[in-house]
Formats: C-alpha cells, sequence, structure tokens
C-alpha cells in the first residue's frame, strides 16, 4: 500500500520515472511546449514550476541545487540544422540563437550550445517575477495516440500562446451554434436586413372634454296639508 506517497507511478521504476519526468521538463523549458499524455503532463506540471520557482533566486546554491535537479545539457542543437525547415525555427517559443552561440567539430558533432540551467536561470524564469505559481496549463487536443487511443495535451508555458485558448478543434456544439448564426443570417438577408422590433405607436393626445355646469338641484317643497 502507497499511504501518504504523492504522486502517481505512471508504470515505471523509480529511477526510470525520474529521468522521465527530467526529459520532459527540459524539453517545456527549451521549446516552451510540449505534447504529451495527461497523466505525464500533469505529473511534471509541478515538477517543472517548482523548478521555475527555484530558478528565480539567481544564486550560486540555486544553480547547484538546479543541476541536482535537472539534467544540465547542451539544447537548441536543431537551431542550426539544415533539415529544420525555417517556419518552425521562426515560430519558436523562444529566440533560436545565433551563429555563433553553437559550433561543431569538423565530424558535425554539437561543441558548443546554450545550456539548459543557465537558460532556465536567464530566460524562463525572468519571464514570471510578477507571478506567484501557475507558470505553465495543460490544454487538450483533439487527437488521440496511435495504438492505445489515449488524449493527448499540450503543456506550455503560459505569458505568449496566441488567444484565450488554443486547442486542437472545433466542439460539436460550436459547430452546431455556428449553423445556427449562419441560418439566422441567411433568412434576415432574404427577408431585406435583420428584423427590428417596431417602436410602440404613440397615443394621440386625448380631447379636452367640457366641463359641465351642475344645476342646483330644486328645493324640495312639502307638501301642502289637505
Amino acid at each position: 500500500m502507497r499511504h501518504r506517497i504523492y504522486g502517481k507511478q505512471l508504470n515505471r521504476t523509480s529511477a526510470h520515472r525520474t529521468a522521465m519526468l527530467r526529459n520532459l521538463a527540459a524539453g517545456l523549458f527549451e521549446h516552451g511546449q510540449i505534447e504529451t499524455t495527461m497523466p505525464k503532463a500533469k505529473a511534471v506540471q509541478g515538477y517543472a514550476e517548482k523548478l521555475i520557482t527555484l530558478a528565480k533566486t539567481r544564486s550560486l546554491h540555486t544553480r547547484r541545487q538546479l543541476e541536482r535537479k535537472i539534467n544540465d545539457r547542451n539544447i537548441f542543437a536543431w537551431a542550426d540544422d539544415p533539415q529544420v525547415p525555417d517556419e518552425r525555427k521562426s515560430e519558436a517559443f523562444f529566440e533560436v540563437p545565433g551563429e555563433g552561440e553553437i559550433k561543431r567539430n569538423r565530424y558535425g558533432d554539437l561543441k558548443k550550445s546554450p545550456r539548459l540551467v543557465e537558460h532556465l536561470i536567464s530566460k524562463v524564469a525572468p519571464m514570471f517575477e510578477g507571478r506567484d505559481g501557475g507558470y505553465t496549463r495543460i490544454v487538450k487536443l483533439d487527437k488521440h495516440r496511435l495504438g492505445d487511443g489515449t488524449d493527448l495535451v499540450i503543456l506550455q508555458l503560459v505569458g505568449r500562446e496566441d488567444g484565450p485558448q488554443v486547442g486542437g478543434g472545433t466542439s460539436s456544439r460550436r459547430k452546431q451554434a455556428d449553423k445556427r448564426t449562419a441560418y439566422a443570417a441567411k433568412v434576415a438577408e432574404a427577408f431585406g436586413g435583420t428584423a427590428t422590433a417596431e417602436a410602440p405607436a404613440e397615443e394621440a393626445p386625448a380631447e379636452p372634454v367640457a366641463e359641465v355646469e351642475e344645476t342646483p338641484a330644486a328645493e324640495e317643497t312639502p307638501e301642502s296639508e289637505g
């Protein structure tokens, strides 16, 4: 029994689970968002946000703590790869490093590039200086993974997303509402414009009523006694 043990096992050993969370967090910090399953996204969300909170202090002790919690590796190795399309480079969440920041040896192996921990301290943490938590969000996608058919989601850093909500598709309720709106506009156009409520007709002023003077009633005379 796992009494009072926080977190999901995700059908993995502890070492495998720790390595997976570190890799997911590193991908999130490098690309700004990752596509994964809902259980994995919920598992790494709190882990990544704690690293961002830790990186906001900016000290030598903080850097050593981050190096123990996440693997400090070279990132943005795809920035000078000719097989990566330019559209992906221009739409990157973070600014792609210049030519002088990425170097390779004569065999094509990566020799120099930005480091993950430095990127986390200098680029990711300053984005949330005035924010106390809630650095990420989970967006459900309208697609499933091939094989087991599980739902896929996007885990992304907040602050630079487009629109109030980024989704993978349009819901059936939204499609029906759009059809009703289009049909109503078509009917209104056929009848010459949108129907407007008629203003109530103004009531004609009432004619003055002539005052009738009341005549005093005749005084009753007492009958004479016979």
